[in-house]
């Protein structure tokens, strides 16, 4: 048995419906069941915008061959499946959100583009203590307490590329990240608008019409 390390103060935390454990914890015997639907829990609450589902590709980094358990997540119903094509299923998570898109999709007023589902898994948040020993030198107690104050401040994102842009040209201090990073804060993250940006752009056509249903 691999022992685990311990939960940090970076990572993200996923919410669980109270449901889950008021009855389908009891209720799942199947280990690939529970392993599925936890995933879909996680999977779900991480993702952006009205249309979210799953593939069943999307589940094989937690079940090699989940075939079968979400066959019997989609029995059990805390599931939803909708396909056209033998080889093209989409699961949705059984909440309001979930079922308005299903339903959607039944009455032919939702298309959902054949390939990956719309989100990747959420990556750890970056340790900003390691990245700073790793390219700016060693902790000191003042240095610990400013780099907590950062990630109180700013996005972790914001002050790992700070941290690289440092290093990137040769200032590896930390007042020269903090001016990086109250720049970023003054004169907003161009960086960040435009990948926000982007993604709108790329979600309004797939989006559109499962959005005008659930304002109904």
């Amino acid at each position: 048995m691999k022992i685990f390390a311990g939960f940090t103060e970076q990572e993200t935390f996923t919410q669980i419906p109270d449901s889950f454990f008021r009855q389908l914890l009891s209720e799942i015997s199947d280990p690939d069941e529970l392993k599925v639907t936890l995933h879909a829990l996680w999977r779900f609450e991480h993702m952006e915008g009205r249309l979210r589902y799953l593939i069943a590709d999307d589940f094989s980094e937690c079940v090699p061959n989940p075939g079968d358990a979400l066959a019997k997540a989609v029995k059990r119903g805390s599931l939803l499946r909708v396909q056209r094509k033998p080889s093209s299923a989409y699961y949705f998570l059984n909440s309001p959100r979930g079922r308005a898109a299903v339903e959607a999709y039944g009455k032919g007023e939702l298309d959902i583009p054949e390939g990956r589902s719309p989100s990747n898994p959420p990556l750890e948040r970056p340790n900003i203590f390691k990245l700073y020993e790793e390219n700016i030198g060693p902790l000191t107690p003042l240095i610990a307490d400013a780099l907590k104050d950062a990630e109180q401040t700013y996005p972790p994102e914001w002050v790992a590329e700070a941290l690289e842009i440092a290093v990137k040209s040769n200032k590896r201090n930390w007042k020269y990240v903090e001016a990086i990073l109250r720049r970023f804060k003054d004169e907003g993250h161009a960086k960040e608008q435009d990948r926000r940006n982007a993604k709108e752009l790329r979600g309004r056509d797939v989006t559109r019409k499962v959005e005008d249903f659930l304002k109904r």
